[in-house]
């Protein structure tokens, strides 16, 4: 027998074997996973091997729950700050509206008679502003605010306004809408900015179909300004 032949068969010790059937399990669990490094581990027969590669595969595993954990939490933490934020968003929107203006009719309309005008259809100067729309209009609150005046007569100002609404906002600033077909809201109603009060109609002292509008000081009649103006003045432009 040849001295080859002879080293060959010579027995490997225990401390080699030991760390080759290590490395080979290492090398295993990181291309194959860690069910490999167990197959190759067992495959030399070695009880520390096998207990190595089983170590490996119970550390991958907690590191996957561990990264499982993380995720999920993370994913939480993300929805938390979208629904914050949302809510934030809302929350800025009802103050914007609260303290918004818009004009008192939808869709298209024509400024007939102004703030200030004179002539026979009226016994004194043109106290609002006319808006000539089609009966049926929807006319809207200008701003939030208290309902003080609704009803035909005028709502107490006279039958020549017909069904009319009178609407109490901040800063002791009133906004009345006249000649309305019909009547959406009572008195001691809360509305918000846009919300129908009504529908525009040719009741009371009325040449058209038209929306007569009014800002005033008092709920009353006699107590308006130039409306035009008073809405510009709130970045509203008609």
């Amino acid at each position: 027998m040849s001295k080859t032949t002879k080293n060959a068969r010579k027995p490997i010790g225990r401390a080699r074997l030991r760390s080759a059937v290590i490395a080979g399990g290492l090398g295993a669990s990181l291309v194959l996973g860690a069910g490999s490094a167990v197959a190759a581990a067992s495959g030399q027969g070695d009880v520390f091997a096998s207990g190595t590669a089983a170590q490996l595969a119970q550390s991958a595993r907690a590191q996957a729950d561990q990264q499982h954990k993380s995720a999920a939490a993370e994913k939480k933490a993300e929805k938390r700050a979208e629904a914050g934020k949302a809510s934030r968003g809302a929350d800025r929107t009802k103050v914007n509206k609260a303290n918004s203006w818009t004009k008192p009719v939808e869709g298209k309309y024509d400024l007939s008679a102004g703030y200030g005008n004179s002539g026979g259809r009226w016994a004194h100067k043109h106290s609002g502003q006319d808006f000539a729309v089609p009966t049926g209009t929807p006319v809207k609150a200008v701003h939030g605010g208290t309902v003080v005046k609704a009803g035909p007569n005028g709502a107490g100002d006279g039958s020549s306004y017909g069904n009319a609404v009178v609407i109490k906002h901040d800063n002791n600033t009133y906004s009345q809408y006249a000649h309305l077909s019909s009547v959406k809201v009572k008195p001691g109603q809360q509305v918000q900015t846009g919300q129908k009060i009504g529908l525009s109609g040719s009741t009371g002292n009325s040449s058209g179909p038209h929306l007569h509008f009014e800002i005033r000081s008092t709920p009353d009649y006699g107590s308006g300004k130039e409306p035009v103006s008073v809405m510009r003045a709130h970045g509203v432009k008609v």
